[in-house]
């Protein structure tokens, strides 16, 4: 991410500068920037009452798609009735023969190999549940910035695989048209929730350049002031979201042509940036660092949709799969001093390995094993809270950060309750990230209609 006249580089920021000492904000150290997104600081709470001081400071699209209907082999039509005309005789021989060619072209249909597609109209509740537990754990994150939740559950690294997935799937129609639906559904919610930041940022002293365009198409890193960087910092998701919807259509030429060697061959690119060129410290280099860090989880849902991931004996995948996992935490914890920490978001080359192996073992286990965790639907209340977090997935991961920022001053003004002083923990984080979900559930029907009306959709306070 570029940073342009209006904006002053933070020191420390971009890839591999971890040593760097860093501004502050909000009386925290700015955060590292390792690949064009940023690791998160935990908000720290007021000990004691204070004024608020400061002002508040997306898979993603696809979350909510239908799996296309599966194509079906066309059925002979019926001979048409012999004209009275013709002989009896004719009228046999004529029938003998499309009995013949009818059962000829039975025998070829049964012994077709089906290509895997989801059933019409059926939701997938695996793939439904993993979107919903990577918003949660996205959250969470942003909240506490425990370095160790990447290695619990990488959830950027299952969101593009999910969003592979249903892009091979989507990409049986004309891609064009494909494409032109994926940045439909997109554009109008980030454009909705970029008219308030970009005017709260423009309130407070911004005064953008020509990269104001990337406001309008986000194919590079939207600008933006220190003010309103916590709120904006998330885009890089979006940016590189967007990226591979355009690029699918190539890559999927390529991977069908040899799926397994390009799935792995997907690996060498980040490789390269590491050991041998290293990207430019600019909006070019940050997209590019971060196709190159979640290609293979791009390309590892196209090997569950197109079926490659089923053919393969566990034997294979599970040894493969759990060595790309050792060499991610092995980099990630012998490189702490140069990262400052063992975070993956701040380690490319980690953050690939270990999404790698982990997205493998998740993609395989539901390709493998059928599983399909249609036993949701017995537990109403989590199975509709997963319905709406996939129903309003761009919505939630927009607005969480500004929940977040917003809980602040909320939370300083119970000090002023002393029945909320002395009974609240309002001290603690976990307390902020209770009042960031309820903030949170009140964005999804005051702005998740616009999700609705991108998709061509009735609009709905909730999906």
């Amino acid at each position: 991410m570029s940073w342009g006249p209006e904006q002053q580089e933070p020191e420390g920021y971009g890839y591999g500068h971890g040593q760097q000492a860093a501004p502050q904000y909000y009386g925290q150290p700015y955060p590292q920037y390792a690949q064009g997104y940023a690791q998160p600081q935990p908000y720290a709470q007021p000990a004691q009452p204070a004024p608020y001081e400061q002002p508040w400071q997306y898979v993603p699209e696809g979350a909510g798609e239908t799996p296309a209907a599966p194509r079906t082999e066309s059925v002979p039509a019926s001979p048409p009735v012999p004209p009275p005309t013709e002989t009896a005789t004719a009228t046999t021989e004529s029938a003998t023969v499309t009995a013949t060619a009818t059962g000829a072209t039975a025998t070829a249909t049964a012994g077709a190999e089906p290509k895997p597609q989801g059933k019409a109209g059926a939701r997938d509740r695996y793939f439904d549940a993993l979107r919903a537990i990577a918003l949660v754990r996205v959250v969470t994150y942003h909240t506490f910035g425990w370095p160790w939740a990447g290695l619990v559950f990488p959830s950027m690294g299952v969101m593009f695989a999910l969003a592979g997935s249903l892009m091979a799937n989507s990409l049986e129609r004309p891609a064009l048209k494909v494409i032109r639906s994926r940045v439909r559904r997109l554009l109008p919610p980030f454009w909705f929730w970029g008219f308030f930041v970009v005017l709260a940022m423009l309130i407070h002293d911004w005064m953008p350049g020509w990269q104001i365009v990337f406001w309008v198409l986000p194919l590079g890193d939207p600008p933006g002031n220190r003010w309103g960087m916590q709120a904006w910092e998330i885009l890089w998701y979006l940016r590189t979201y967007l990226w591979f919807v355009l690029l699918s259509p190539v890559l999927l030429k390529v991977f069908r042509k040899a799926p397994l060697p390009v799935l792995l061959l997907s690996l060498v690119p980040i490789v390269v940036f590491q050991y041998a060129w290293q990207p430019p410290d600019n909006r070019f280099g940050s997209g590019l660092t971060d196709l190159a860090t979640f290609l293979f989880c791009w390309l590892a849902g196209f090997a569950h949709r197109e079926g490659v991931l089923k053919r393969l004996r566990p034997a294979a995948v599970v040894p493969l799969s759990l060595a790309a996992l050792a060499y991610g935490a092995w980099y990630a914890f012998t490189h702490q001093a140069e990262y400052g920490g063992y975070d993956l978001d701040d380690i490319p080359l980690a953050q690939t390995f270990w999404s790698a192996g982990f997205v493998t073992l998740l993609m395989y286990f539901k390709a493998y094993y059928k599983v399909d965790f249609a036993g949701l639907a017995r537990f109403r209340r989590l199975d509709r809270t997963v319905t709406i977090f996939n129903g309003r997935a761009v919505t939630i991961y927009l607005w969480h950060e500004i929940a977040l920022i917003l809980a602040v001053p909320l939370i300083d003004q119970f000090w002023n309750v002393p029945a909320f002083e002395k009974y609240l923990p309002l001290e603690s984080q976990w307390f902020m990230f209770g009042i960031g979900w309820l903030l949170i559930w009140i964005a999804i029907p005051l702005f998740g209609w616009v999700e609705d009306v991108a998709a061509k959709r009735k609009p709905k306070l909730l999906p």
